[in-house]
This record gives C-alpha cells, sequence and structure tokens, in this order.
C-alpha cells in the first residue's frame, strides 16, 4: 500500500508536510512551463532535476514573492539538494517517477537560494 504524503514527511522528519505539497505542486507547474499550458497533467512527461528546480523558484517567487527564500527555509529547503531529496523520498514512494539516468546530483547546486530570491529578485507586473 502507497503511503501518504503525510507518512513519507512524518518518517522523514527534515521537510514539512507543505514542503512535499510544495514539490508536487511544482511538478505540475514545471511541467505545464516547460510543455505549454494546454499539456494534460494525466499523461506521464519527463522533466530534469534542473528544469524542476527552476520551475520551483518561479513557483516560490509567484506564490510568495521577496519571502520566497525565508518560506522555503521555514518548510526545511535551503537548497536545491533538499527539492532533490523530497524528489526521491517521493519517488521511492511511488508519487513521483525517475529516470534511469535521473540521479539526485541533478539537484545539487542549481542555484543559490540568496542570489535567485534576494539579489537577482524581479518584481513582476
Amino acid at each position: 500500500m502507497k503511503k501518504s504524503i503525510q507518512e513519507i514527511a512524518k518518517n522523514d522528519g527534515r521537510y514539512s508536510l507543505r514542503a512535499f505539497q510544495f514539490v508536487h505542486e511544482g511538478l505540475e507547474y514545471s511541467v505545464k512551463k516547460f510543455y505549454g499550458s494546454d499539456t494534460p497533467i494525466d499523461e506521464p512527461h519527463h522533466i530534469t532535476g534542473k528544469q524542476l528546480c527552476e520551475g520551483l523558484a518561479d513557483l516560490a517567487s509567484d506564490k510568495w514573492g521577496r519571502m520566497a527564500k525565508l518560506t522555503l527555509n521555514k518548510l526545511g529547503i535551503k537548497a536545491t539538494i533538499d527539492f532533490g531529496n523530497i524528489v526521491y523520498l517521493m519517488v521511492d514512494n511511488k508519487w513521483m517517477h525517475a529516470r534511469p539516468e535521473d540521479s539526485i546530483e541533478d539537484f545539487h547546486n542549481i542555484y543559490d537560494f540568496e542570489t535567485v530570491f534576494e539579489k537577482n529578485y524581479k518584481f513582476r507586473t
């Protein structure tokens, strides 16, 4: 029986339930960003770890603006490798899928949170 996201978060303990929900939401957001907004989500679409990290940065900025870094940090996410840790916990528990060529290393040092969310933050009109 597949574990719930709540169980995965509780058993792991590093990240809040909201962190898992954010990454799961970010997957759909990223697929639409890279494949187009009319892409059916119920069909499998592969994106790379780098693409997912980029999508998650955009989603965080859209949702929380200049508070994105602080909000992600409160969820336990301090670097892009944390996105990878969450993804692979979800892969291990059948909430997401990875290809054999995918690796947790695909999430290592994609960008610096301070640079993306603070120094280079662009206000949206």
